[in-house]
């Protein structure tokens, strides 16, 4: 039986954890999954430890939210995504084979979870009567040993997979600066080069535009980063802060 305020906390977490997980299938921009599974992720963290398992709590928050998610989410802000990158299909048939496999696993989870058995609780005094940390040490390097060999096997299995099917062989040499140069003069496109985020403009960053001379922002300084995530802003946006530099100017041209 659970007290007062561990039901409180449950019944206000659990929903916030449900939906924060649910994003996970419905959101459309990968550094939003990424903020909503470190949700989750803080969320069990509170759950272990309203349970009395204070190191397992600790190590989710720290390792999994902190470490791990933060690092996945920094990689997602430096690197972009594209969503059109998930349409490329890199092996012919692995969108069938990954929804048959779907299936399959969905079939065994129901299977297993229509079998298992609950033997009668012991409570949480008897599991941590050595100490948490010996607690869960004792199941994961004795009881479960096994389990959890595999399942490591299996993670490192994962990585590698998606570092090979990630990965991408260049079939010809990377091009040079001088090439790259002769290129653009032959297409007679872009001679003097792409403009720089925050040419003309009052700060070099990039979500500042270039502005052409006419004041317009020059779409060729517009990040591929920022137009996939559909963070551009639409240039009307920017009149009022143009009109406000041409004053600035003017005035302090008559002084």
């Amino acid at each position: 039986m659970t007290s007062g305020g561990e039901a409180v906390l449950f019944w206000t977490l659990a929903p916030i954890s449900v939906i924060a997980a649910l994003s996970l299938l419905f959101v459309r921009k990968a550094v939003h999954v990424a903020l909503g599974m470190a949700l989750v992720m803080i969320n069990l963290g509170v759950f272990y430890i309203a349970e009395n398992a204070d190191f397992l709590g600790i190590v989710q928050i720290f390792v999994y939210t902190g470490a791990v998610m933060m690092l996945f989410l920094f990689v997602l802000m430096l690197v972009g995504v594209d969503s059109a990158d998930s349409l490329v299909e890199t092996i012919k048939g692995q969108k069938v084979a990954g929804l048959l496999l779907a299936v399959a696993l969905g079939a065994v989870l129901i299977a297993a979870i229509g079998s298992v058995t609950f033997a009668s609780p012991v409570g949480l005094t008897a599991a941590n009567a050595g100490g948490n940390i010996s607690g869960i040490a004792n199941l994961i390097f004795g009881k479960y040993v096994w389990t959890f060999e595999v399942t490591s096997a299996l993670l490192i299995t994962a990585a590698l997979g998606a570092m090979v099917l990630a990965h991408r062989e260049r079939l010809t040499p990377r091009p040079t600066q001088r090439q790259w140069s002769e290129q653009r003069f032959r297409a007679g496109k872009n001679l003097a080069g792409l403009p720089a985020p925050g040419v003309y403009a009052r700060r070099n960053a990039v979500d500042t535009p270039a502005l052409l001379p006419d004041g317009t922002p020059s779409e060729a300084s517009v990040s591929r980063v920022l137009v996939a995530r559909e963070q551009v802003a639409d240039p009307e946006g920017l009149t009022g802060a143009e009109r406000a530099i041409e004053r600035e100017i003017e005035e302090g041209s008559q002084r």
